[in-house]
């Protein structure tokens, strides 16, 4: 309950300091993630990416459904959450990177992930940089992967669309404020 009260005050921190960039006055919770997470095959994934990982709310979730030799890389671009989640994960699985989505290829050596998982604020987001973030996302997924992104608004959803070829939509009513979940497959190859 400690690390609840904790987290959150340092989220709303990240928050005050830079509300465009964190999107939320409180990470996301428990069932949210857990809903999210359940719209990809966490288990069998070789890779994992995680864009947005703030205070770790996915990224726990995420390691326990992950098998022994698989990787996750989580990306924040807040220093002081990326240096927090590597303090508070000790998983030879997980590489912690402090950088922006839009240079998400840089970060993964070549490989494509099986599942990407996002919790990034796209609405506040400058629209060029949401365009840029949102064009690497089904480059950065192997072929048979899946993106899984939550937001709280459905605005999002035209703009995934056009970059896969499959999107399932849900909403998690528990979560403040209810979030939208989307599973999204089959990138558009544009290239």
């Amino acid at each position: 309950m400690r690390q609840q009260v904790t987290d959150r005050l340092r989220f709303l921190r990240a928050f005050v300091a830079n509300p465009r960039q964190v999107g939320a006055v409180l990470p996301t919770s428990r069932s949210a993630v857990r809903d999210m997470l359940d719209l990809a095959d966490l288990p069998g994934a070789d890779l994992v990416v995680e864009l947005g990982a703030g205070t770790g709310s996915q990224t726990g979730q995420i390691l326990e459904r992950l098998r022994p030799g698989a990787r996750l890389v989580a990306l924040e671009i807040d220093p002081a959450l990326a240096e927090l989640l590597s303090a508070r994960y000790d998983d030879p699985r997980l590489q912690v990177v402090c950088g922006s989505a839009e240079q998400l290829s840089d970060h993964l050596e070549g490989r494509l992930a099986d599942v990407l998982v996002c919790a990034l604020p796209f609405t506040s987001l400058d629209q060029g940089l949401r365009r840029r973030i949102l064009d690497q996302m089904p480059r950065a997924l192997a072929a048979t992967g899946t993106a899984v992104v939550i937001q709280y608004s459905p605005l999002i959803e035209s703009e995934l669309r056009r970059r896969f070829g499959s999107v399932r939509r849900r909403i998690s009513p528990l979560n403040v404020p209810p979030a939208w979940l989307f599973g999204c497959t089959a990138p558009v190859r544009t290239d």
